[in-house]
């Protein structure tokens, strides 16, 4: 049997009715949840920046004197001290004596940097000391230091060069003190007579006196007199003994 367009009509529209409700009945699919978000992990901290610090006891020191740096430092890797220390524990101290004034640095070093300080020592000359007052001479202290006995030659009278220089000293050391009086006293070795060397001593004692008052030492100020071999200052038999025996000897009066 021929279906009629009708027929068609139809069962397009029962079909298509069916397809629509076979849609409404389906139910909707969840969206799928988004995805968690991942934070990044915090930064890590800064390591701690390094700290010290340096001082000098006393900071004021004389020359040849000595000073104590001390020193403390924290978070550090290396610490050093210039002028001549280097490296260095992170605290401690030590005992320096620098000759001219110097300023010390100290330096720690760290993963968080550098830190530095300083310290200064002054150096000053040594004070000058007084010298110990002295007490003026005695006139017979000044004479027995400064006023000394002359030499002759066997069996002579004449002054030989080192009595002129001997003597040319006395004249100056006399001189300074105006107002002391003496005597010059003429002395033998023991060979000879007893009067011949009275005689000869006696020689000796004037030749002194003659040179001084060429010198400017008044006349008046001195006497002479002779002991010949009477006062031997050494009684040996010996060339060496006579000669100090022959001498012209000052006495302060």
């Amino acid at each position: 049997m021929t279906k009629s367009p009708f027929t068609f009509a139809v069962l397009a529209l029962v079909l298509l009715a069916i397809a629509v409700a076979g849609t409404g009945c389906k139910k909707p699919v969840a969206p799928p949840p988004p995805a968690a978000k991942v934070e990044p992990p915090p930064p890590a901290p800064a390591p701690p920046a390094p700290t010290i610090s340096l001082s000098a006891s006393p900071s004021t020191i004389e020359k040849g004197q000595s000073s104590t740096l001390s020193w403390n430092a924290s978070n550090a890797t290396s610490v050093t001290i210039d002028g001549g220390i280097g490296t260095v524990e992170p605290s401690g101290s030590r005992s320096v004596s620098p000759g001219n004034s110097t300023t010390y640095t100290a330096r720690a070093t760290g993963a968080g940097g550098t830190a530095n300080a300083e310290a200064r020592i002054t150096v000053t000359a040594p004070a000058a000391v007084a010298p110990p007052a002295t007490r003026p001479l005695s006139d017979s202290e000044f004479f027995e230091t400064r006023v000394r006995d002359i030499y002759f030659e066997y069996d002579r009278a004449d002054l030989r060069d080192d009595a002129r220089s001997t003597l040319q000293d006395n004249a100056r050391a006399l001189a300074e003190r105006a107002g002391l009086r003496f005597t010059i006293e003429g002395h033998c070795d023991e060979r000879g007579s007893e009067r011949y060397n009275l005689a000869l001593g006696d020689k000796r004692a004037n030749a002194a006196k003659e040179f001084l008052v060429g010198q400017g030492i008044g006349g008046d100020r001195m006497d002479t007199i002779s002991y010949g071999e009477e006062r031997p200052v050494c009684s040996e038999h010996s060339e060496d003994c006579w000669q100090r025996n022959r001498r012209a000897h000052f006495v302060l009066r």
